[in-house]
């Protein structure tokens, strides 16, 4: 839940509200926006697979992959989660300190009751509602800046974990990978055997290796026809 309602009632026919957003965790990727728009309508399709030989639709594979899950697990990933985590750390205490302001205002009117003056009361009111309007601001603008940067990691790794996809389903065989993560993708029922989540993170830490204690990068990847022609390609996993 985004948001609270904190009442601050007072005796008498005076009863108002302030509304005012709680202080959002930001969290590595779980509730990240963006897997859509990098991989589309949710489904890497490896065309040259399939057209490599007439018959090789007949023994074609169909696999599925957690895009959410895949980049958050990846060390680029997680590296990238940590940062914001320190990043936006100051933001958020500010937000839980002015909140806790509102809850002390709340607790004044309510401990106070008909000792409280009129004049008390409607200093308090006012107060209180100021804050809860500063708290809305501040809340709104932290949220954007939050989902704009991670939206950008989410876009940086997704961008190049298409291409490491891309390489495992030409070499493997398979004609189509599904996202499961996709809002529009209808896959009710998908079986682990053909899950490729796990071997795609491995695949994408040994094509992007993340230095010990260096930041990732916050600039966005070029675009695929400018990147090295030195990337290594993609292995097939072990057999399971």
């Amino acid at each position: 839940m985004n948001s609270r309602i904190l009442a601050l009632t007072q005796a008498g026919s005076l009863r108002k509200t302030f509304q005012c957003a709680v202080p959002l965790t930001v969290l590595p990727f779980t509730l990240l926006m963006g897997a859509a728009c990098v991989f589309g309508a949710g489904a890497v399709h490896a065309q040259s697979a399939a057209a490599a030989a007439p018959g090789a639709t007949v023994g074609a594979k169909l696999g599925v992959i957690n895009v959410r899950q895949a980049i958050a697990s990846t060390a680029e990933g997680k590296q990238a989660g940590a940062e914001l985590q320190s990043q936006f750390a100051p933001r958020q205490n500010e937000l839980e300190g002015l909140n806790k302001q509102i809850n002390d205002l709340r607790q004044r009117m309510d401990a106070g009751g008909t000792k409280l003056s009129p004049e008390e009361q409607t200093r308090l009111q006012r107060e209180g509602e100021t804050k809860a309007r500063q708290l809305q601001r501040k809340q709104d603008e932290y949220q954007e800046d939050v989902n704009a940067a991670q939206a950008e990691v989410f876009d940086r790794i997704g961008r190049k974990m298409i291409d490491v996809l891309d390489r495992y389903a030409r070499e493997n065989g398979y004609v189509a990978v599904l996202d499961t993560s996709a809002q529009n993708t209808p896959i009710l029922f998908a079986s682990t055997n053909i899950d490729v989540t796990q071997d795609i993170v491995k695949l994408y830490d040994q094509a992007y290796p993340v230095k010990g204690g260096t930041p990732a990068s916050t600039t966005p990847a070029k675009p695929a026809a400018t990147r090295p022609a030195t990337q290594p390609p993609a292995a097939k996993p072990p057999q399971r």
